[in-house]
């Protein structure tokens, strides 16, 4: 299972890593020895790009969200320096 192609060889054998990425996950793409492009499924991709929703929904929906966090009247404490 070869997972990581140089950009010449993947180019040249488009298909053969097209289908390892269906069967076998990722395969990365080197230019100059560098990594430089992931192939994915698009099942693969879909979970990536599935709505996970704002960071205020996700407050909004919290559990924790009843907890009162207003501040205190009191007057802070004295400390001795």
């Amino acid at each position: 299972m070869k997972s990581l192609w140089q950009l010449q060889e993947a180019k040249n054998k488009f298909s053969e890593v097209v289908n390892h990425a269906r069967t076998d996950g990722p395969q990365e793409i080197s230019r100059h020895g560098e990594k430089t492009a992931v192939v994915i499924s698009f099942e693969e991709y879909k979970k990536l790009k599935k709505h996970r929703g704002s960071l205020a929904e996700f407050f909004h929906s919290s559990p924790l969200k009843e907890i009162d966090l207003t501040r205190t009247k009191d007057r802070p404490r004295e400390v001795e320096l």
